[in-house]
């Protein structure tokens, strides 16, 4: 009678961290929901448990990931910053940009994900409840922050690749930063929608005017 082969079993995964992969994928699911909770509910009555629950976790696992609600909504928000791949806004294949076309690409690659529903969303959360919860001011003047030094250092490389000294690349890169936001927040109060021609022309028209003071910066 023939011998019946034996398959060896399968070892179930051991128990213990994730794998790096894998916790990719949970921490994208988990910030997607979060991100949800906080849209429909605002950022005051957004629950954690209603979160670790949405996502087939515990509230304890949950914690373990992030301390608290201001870290969650935080983390949103620097995740939300790196989907618009800020850095590779600033390069080409073959290098880094120019000033002028390094400044208009920064701006249209925001302000076109600032733009979609769900960064609409966030922002006028924060918008609506940073008086209530200064830890949204806080988030928001983050990351202002880090887009101010992004381009502070892009100016300064900029100026030393041309031979155009710059001695206050911050304060330009402030005078950019503020104009991108003060005409995104005109935007979300007149609750206007902008086609991408426009947009365009705006940042072009914008930032040609900014440079015209280049000799000065």
């Amino acid at each position: 009678m023939p011998r019946t082969k034996q398959t060896k079993p399968t070892s179930p995964r051991p128990r213990g961290r994730p794998r790096s992969e894998d916790a990719a994928v949970i921490e994208s699911k988990l910030l997607a929901v979060a991100l949800q909770e906080f849209l429909q509910y605002g950022y005051g009555d957004a629950a954690m448990d209603r979160i670790a629950k949405a996502v087939g976790g515990s509230k304890t696992t949950l914690y373990s990931r992030y301390a608290s609600k201001e870290a969650l909504f935080r983390a949103i928000v620097f995740d939300q910053i790196e989907r618009a791949s800020p850095e590779a806004a600033l390069r080409s294949a073959a290098g880094p940009l120019d000033l002028e076309q390094g400044l208009k690409s920064y701006a249209n690659r925001m302000l076109e994900r600032s733009l979609q529903r769900d960064m609409i969303g966030v922002n006028r959360l924060i918008q609506s409840e940073a008086y209530r919860f200064p830890e949204l001011a806080a988030a928001a003047m983050e990351k202002t922050q880090l887009g101010i030094r992004r381009i502070a250092e892009f100016i300064s490389e900029s100026a030393a690749r041309d031979g155009v000294p710059c001695s206050k690349p911050t304060v330009v890169a402030e005078v950019f930063i503020f104009m991108i936001r003060g005409w995104y927040t005109y935007l979300l109060q007149t609750d206007q929608q902008v086609s991408v021609v426009k947009r365009k022309a705006w940042v072009d028209q914008a930032v040609d005017t900014l440079l015209q003071s280049r000799a000065e910066w």
